[in-house]
């Protein structure tokens, strides 16, 4: 942790309280930095003075505001220093100078005041700092001929110069905040959009996002597979918590590489089980073959991965075809789903498969049959369906390649 890191530093704060801490350093200080400079520029002028001496106050003030952030964990002190004095020593300023031209309307730097409270503070709050930085230009407007009457010889040159120093100093500072508002819109927006992907197709995200009606499609012709951990429960029981997640997590993060390679889209994992479907939610014809390539590589992926332990984690596959409905669910959790009788089929082909095998019913085998190796189980009882013929898939044959997405 450097020096600037740890202002008003305190070990509870989360990550966005610190980036405001710093922030509201970075604010302060460039600010009491500007006072220096402008102090230096007024004694050149005018000699020392209330005018000069004013920026030095300002100075004071939120430097010792600064102090007392730090010293009581708080950046709510210099901020609120920062609001009060950039808005009320800029407005002496001026009227110690006399009217707007003589002091090169250095008001304008009172405009920072409202800026920080809308950095830092709530849009109500800000909006009561606006109105009195308005009531303090409109005093100040409105006055101008009283001051300018009590001014200070100013040499029209040096009256440019206060000018050119505050416009295009303050506009600096205010493109600067600008940017602070913009960049963090867009990074929230990049987060907000990333973190919808990670629970959304890429292709439904923009339609939630643009309206709030009900997403439900139907597909003529998909596949999903589902794939279950066998004897989860005793195998974890041996783990710690930390190593049994570990664990999962090297497995589905592997089955996640592989479903991206072959274009599929992931739907879930709940505990041990892991679903994905292919031809939703964009309908593609070889939704079976990217299904059946994606089932034995998953397979030859938990062979390859070292044991722990002396254990491998073994899965049952089965993968289903036919018509089926996907939508998104929740209003505040967000979750796209299947349904249908395929899904339902779908993961009784898992149920009743056989450990490190991945079974098929008779729609998907005949989307197969001509490019994967396929062997028949025989008829097996499903609930709700009764006798239901079945394969298992070998492999591919010869002349199928993978076609990774």
């Amino acid at each position: 942790m450097n020096v600037l890191t740890s202002f008003a530093y305190d070990p509870s704060d989360t990550q966005e309280i610190r980036i405001e801490k710093f922030a509201a350093l970075l604010v302060a200080g460039s600010c009491c930095l500007a006072g220096l400079v402008w102090s230096a520029m007024y004694i050149v002028v005018f000699g020392w003075g209330v005018t000069a001496a004013l920026p030095l106050v300002f100075v004071v003030v939120v430097g010792a505001a600064l102090l007392v952030s730090h010293l009581r964990r708080n950046h709510y002190y210099a901020v609120y220093a920062q609001i009060i004095c950039i808005i009320g020593v800029t407005m002496l300023i001026q009227w110690s100078i006399g009217g707007v031209a003589a002091s090169g309307f250095v008001m304008v730097w009172a405009f920072l005041g409202p800026l920080t409270a809308l950095m830092f503070l709530s849009l109500r709050q800000s909006i009561v700092w606006f109105a009195v930085f308005m009531g303090t230009l409109t005093i100040t407007v409105a006055l101008n001929n009283f001051f300018a009457l009590r001014s200070q010889p100013v040499p029209e040159g040096t009256m440019l110069f206060f000018f050119y120093m505050n416009l295009s100093f303050a506009s600096i500072v205010v493109f600067l905040f600008a940017g602070y508002f913009v960049s963090n819109a867009l990074r929230e927006r990049e987060k907000a959009n990333v973190l919808l992907l990670n629970v959304l197709p890429k292709e439904i995200a923009p339609r939630l996002k643009a309206n709030n009606q009900t997403i439900a499609d139907h597909y003529d012709s998909a596949s999903v597979l589902f794939a279950d951990i066998v004897g989860s429960t005793p195998l974890f029981a041996e783990l710690e918590p930390a190593e049994a997640v570990d664990w999962l997590n090297e497995v589905f993060s592997m089955f996640d590489r592989l479903a991206e390679k072959y274009g599929v889209e992931k739907i879930r994992t709940i505990g041990d089980n892991y679903m994905v479907a292919s031809g939703v939610p964009v309908s593609r014809p070889d939704h079976a073959q990217a299904l059946a390539q994606l089932a034995l590589d998953m397979i030859d992926g938990l062979r390859q991965l070292p044991a722990r332990n002396g254990r491998r984690m073994e899965f049952r596959v089965g993968i289903n075809s036919g018509p089926m409905v996907a939508g998104v669910i929740g209003k505040t959790k967000f979750h796209y789903d299947l349904w249908g009788d395929t899904v339902n089929i779908a993961s009784r082909m898992e149920s009743h498969g056989e450990v490190g095998r991945v079974q098929l019913t008779e729609a998907t085998y005949r989307m197969l049959r001509d490019d994967f190796v396929c062997v028949p189980r025989g008829e097996i009882a499903v609930k709700g369906k009764g006798a239901m013929p079945t394969w298992f898939l070998v492999g591919r044959k010869a002349s199928t390649q993978a076609q990774p997405a």
